[in-house]
């Protein structure tokens, strides 16, 4: 069913903005709305980024399928229109509207965000004004949907909390069926009854119904109607977790165009910095076999030519040769490509790329992220001078000529010495091309590290913006051959994404204030403005610097504290030590329980037993 007020309205305006693909709709494979019945929940899936990102997000379609497969919920998509987009809704009176209906989405019985990235908070105030829903929790009405938030983001969600009725903690798989039983069977209750009915779900925090208190020793919860802490939700089992029947195939161009297939989840290498590598333990595979059915399934209803196994290090499943024997006739009859989004800095990883026709198009990335082995033990990367050499020589002599390095600038303990490295390595694998004998480019990238809760670095200070961009010239400096080329992410993105990395509830205010001021896709370096977000902390007490240049104390209450992972407190502080000792903790699936809190908890790998 459309809203012809609004689909008749908004096409004219659809010549007057850039990539118009992003709000016409015209897909392939979306399941038409089902038909209306007052007893369905409506949901709408918001993301708050541009279309074509919002479309490479395999999360998006694996809910979407979910949702239209349970017979009491139905689900369409919203994204954040573009600036010039949304300035003509405003001045044409038009609401934000789905993509398959253009219903707005103040007509939803429910609101999803996505939250992936900090510099997107401003997005959603921008969505649920265009929307027509109130910006604040509190002054929504019995006829506003329910707005509720997942990702990533939703493990520190307090900074945007004030705008959020509710987040669901892990796996939507798990929460949203249960959220939509919930609220199919409360329609007709007040708004505060359904609240207090999804707080009961395991896994949903509705934060309307816990107190924040802040002292000097940091930020305190209490709640007398939720169990705190709040357990994220987990999939115990991915053998045979729910995966989509088809996908919804866009007209245009995303920045991921191909066929996702998520072959397991959680990371066990044990990163310090990584905030992913924390929050989806423990692993969980799915076997070579129902990847393989799900591949073909997916490629046979999309009419995708790429087929991308995607996970936090694809290279680490342990039945991936199996798979890729297996799959290949299928692939090769179809003409499909197989690629891996994440590559092992070792030659396995390399050579297995180099079997990949799609993967030699392009250059290899790799991501040592620290210029010295001291640094690189110290982050617990697990990458040696030796796995360095391997991995450039056999990219070379595999016929690469570009491969492209990560690193990160800001780290913990960092000295000039480790920022020199990153250069060292660069020129090295410049050497080892020449030797050879290729013609080769090397492109470095660097981008300041932000520590992130619920990890080992989560009490550490941040470089401040002028120590980055100081770091930042540096590295820029020490470049004298042509064939060496480096950027480093803006310093001043990186400090923003600190504060709100780790921010508490009194940053709620500052978003809404630099939203007013015009802050919008602040993820974006056309449209960011580092000056506006100064003026909303002025205009609102609060002193950015408190949330990133300032060490934490291990007594410290943190801003997430309520929100438990999995993984133990005391498990990440140890690893802290151990960073502080430059003291490697091996990889958990080939050495012994570290004891994260995952071993009671589910763990197979802890148990000695086989995921396949």
């Amino acid at each position: 069913m459309k809203f012809p007020e609004f689909e008749d309205a908004l096409w004219p305006l659809l010549a007057q903005v850039s990539r118009p693909s992003r709000y016409a709709g015209c897909e392939w494979g979306p399941v038409k709305p089902k038909e209306p019945d007052p007893s369905l929940v409506r949901f709408c899936l918001a993301f708050p980024d541009v279309y074509e990102i919002g479309m490479s997000y395999v999360g998006f379609q694996i809910l979407y399928s979910l949702l239209k497969h349970l017979p009491r919920a139905d689900v369409e998509r919203a994204y954040c229109p573009w600036i010039d987009m949304e300035d003509l809704l405003r001045k044409n009176n038009l609401l934000l509207g789905s993509i398959e209906t253009d219903r707005p989405l103040s007509t939803f019985d429910a609101v999803g965000f996505t939250l992936q990235y900090e510099l997107s908070f401003t997005n959603i105030l921008t969505m649920l004004d265009l929307g027509g829903i109130p910006l604040y929790s509190e002054e929504r009405g019995e006829s506003d949907p329910i707005v509720f938030a997942g990702g990533p983001g939703a493990l520190t969600p307090e900074p945007i909390a004030p705008f959020i009725d509710a987040f669901c903690l892990g796996a939507g798989e798990i929460t949203l069926p249960q959220m939509v039983d919930v609220l199919a069977e409360t329609k007709g209750l007040s708004r505060d009854e359904r609240l207090l009915a999804l707080s009961r779900i395991e896994g949903v925090y509705v934060p309307s119904l816990v107190d924040v208190t802040y002292g000097e020793e940091g930020v305190s919860f209490s709640s007398v109607h939720q169990t705190l802490p709040i357990k994220r939700q987990v999939i115990q089992d991915f053998r045979g977790a729910f995966y989509p029947d088809s996908l919804i195939v866009p007209a245009a161009g995303i920045v991921h165009d191909r066929v996702p297939v998520e072959i397991f989840r959680g990371c066990t290498r044990g990163c310090r910095f990584c905030q992913a590598g924390i929050i989806y333990r423990p692993v969980r595979e799915r076997t070579p076999e129902e990847i393989k059915e799900i591949i073909q399934r997916l490629v046979l209803a999309s009419g995708w030519e790429e087929v991308g196994l995607v996970s936090l290090a694809s290279c680490d499943f342990s039945g991936l040769n199996t798979l890729l024997n297996d799959v290949a006739p299928f692939l090769d009859e179809k003409g499909v490509k197989l690629s891996l989004p994440s590559l092992r800095m070792d030659s396995f990883s390399v050579d297995l790329a180099a079997n990949l026709e799609i993967m030699r198009r392009g250059g290899l990335t790799f991501a040592p992220e620290a210029g010295t082995q001291r640094l690189r033990d110290v982050i617990n990367k697990g990458v040696t001078e030796e796995n360095i050499d391997n991995s450039l020589n056999a990219a070379f002599n595999h016929g690469w000529n570009r491969v492209k390095l990560y690193f990160m600038m800001g780290l913990p303990t960092e000295t000039e010495e480790d920022l020199k490295g990153i250069i060292d390595i660069a020129l090295h694998a410049l050497s080892i091309g020449k030797a050879c004998k290729r013609n080769v480019n090397i492109a470095v990238s660097v981008a300041g590290f932000v520590p992130k809760g619920h990890t080992p670095f989560q009490w550490e200070r941040q470089n401040s913006i002028d120590e980055l961009r100081e770091k930042g010239q540096f590295l820029k400096h020490q470049i004298y051959n042509r064939r060496v080329s480096l950027k480093y992410h803006e310093p001043e993105q990186t400090f923003l994404e600190g504060v709100f990395a780790r921010g508490d509830r009194r940053l709620a205010k500052v978003i809404e204030s630099a939203w007013r001021k015009g802050a919008r896709f602040d993820g974006w370096s056309e449209t960011f403005s580092l000056q506006r977000w100064f003026s909303a902390f002025e205009e609102n007490d609060i002193d950015p610097l408190f949330y990133t240049t300032r060490q934490r104390s291990h007594s410290e209450h943190l801003p997430w504290d309520h929100i438990d992972t999995g993984v133990s407190r005391a498990f990440l502080w140890s690893e802290h030590e151990n960073a502080v000792k430059k003291q490697l903790t091996p990889d958990c699936r080939w050495s012994h329980c570290h004891g994260c809190g995952w071993q009671n908890n589910g763990c197979q790998w802890s148990k000695g037993g086989s995921l396949l």
